[in-house]
């Protein structure tokens, strides 16, 4: 088993992400329960797969289960409002704990009610998706979807505890498995080029699901977030390069209609986007600009804007961002492979212009 511990210059705040193989078990999730009653929080796809093994490494305390319907277009206010109401039916008390198991949709609605119910719960993740052991479940983002915008309504709630047992990915779809790489791209391009080298060889046995190519990809991406996040938990500076692909991905995800696209497929295809803005803007060199296409193609996901959405509406999605701080554009670009900036100027013209473009 590997762990990561995460520890914040800004606040007296520390958990541990662990990763590794058969992990449900009492040892693991003893130290950060501290009430008498457990909520797990699951969806209807997850619950078959590994609840009964949960429910069984939390046997000493009262188990309460709650199933949200799976899918993306579920991540909304009403279904939200559902779920608190489940909580607040059995009586939970602020020292009780909370589980998300499951992926990202799970992780956001069931840290998103810790962070409101009863002014604040513990909140335990258990990341079932490649997606959400690499990117959800790590820094204390919750939200919830609405329909002007992905994540716009949420909190910032750190966990006190993150479970990520690789063995949940045997059962994830292929099509999940791969949008998940496109997050540990990203995490590669931001701060470290000699992990996107290692992807570039190693596409080979991360695509055979090769258990030590797995735990080293995990580990490296949640290390590259942890070390980030615990400077900037609220993201007043550099943990906005995280968002890397994720202002055009959010707006291509908002004008397909949730659940139409995977988040890691939108990001993907936003990544291309924000290389190629860096390209023409003379920022990033042709040679990375293609590595980094070339690599997302290697692990079989998108690199282009659906031709079913157009340029206007994507720009109007855009607009609407929750990271701008005025009417431009706030967009974090690669300057290299390992490196990159944040340009809070960008026009919505130029974003307009650009997308008809890059859409021809």
């Amino acid at each position: 088993m590997k762990y990561i511990d995460l520890s914040f210059d800004s606040e007296p705040f520390t958990y541990k992400i662990l990763i590794g193989k058969d992990l449900f078990n009492k040892k693991v999730f003893a130290d950060s329960l501290k009430g008498n009653s457990v909520f797990i929080v699951s969806n209807e796809t997850v619950a078959p797969l590994y609840l009964d093994q949960l429910k069984l490494a939390l046997s000493d305390y009262s188990v309460f289960t709650y199933l949200l319907p799976d899918g993306e277009q579920y991540k909304s206010l009403e279904a939200w409002q559902e779920l608190l109401n489940g909580m607040i039916s059995v009586g939970l008390r602020r020292n009780d704990t909370i589980v998300a198991l499951g992926g990202g949709v799970v992780g956001d609605m069931a840290g998103f009610a810790a962070a409101c119910l009863n002014r604040g719960m513990s909140i335990i993740q258990v990341p079932t998706t490649l997606l959400s052991q690499v990117d959800s479940s790590v820094g204390g983002k919750t939200a919830v979807n609405h329909p002007l915008g992905k994540n716009l309504i949420g909190a910032f709630h750190q966990p006190s505890l993150v479970v990520s047992d690789i063995k949940t990915l045997d059962t994830l779809p292929e099509r999940e498995f791969l949008a998940g790489i496109s997050e540990i791209i990203k995490a590669a391009i931001i701060a470290d080029s000699a992990f996107f080298e290692w992807l570039e060889e190693n596409a080979f046995h991360i695509l055979e699901h090769d258990e030590s190519a797995l735990v080293t990809m995990i580990e490296t991406s949640c290390r590259i977030k942890a070390e980030i996040v615990a400077k900037d938990a609220k993201e007043k500076g550099i943990r906005a390069w995280l968002n890397l692909g994720h202002t055009f991905g959010h707006a291509i995800e908002t004008c397909a209609g949730y659940g139409k696209l995977l988040h890691g497929e939108a990001v993907a295809i936003g990544i291309c986007l924000a290389a190629k803005f860096s390209s023409f803007k003379n920022s990033l060199s042709e040679t990375d600009f293609e590595r980094i296409v070339v690599v997302i193609q290697k692990f079989g996901l998108p690199t282009k804007i659906p031709g079913y959405l157009n340029a206007a509406e994507l720009t109007s999605a855009m607009r609407l961002d929750k990271k701008n701080t005025s009417e431009s554009i706030t967009l974090v670009l690669p300057e290299k492979v390992g490196q990159v900036m944040i340009d809070k100027n960008v026009s919505l013209n130029e974003i307009n212009e650009f997308l008809t473009q890059a859409m021809d």
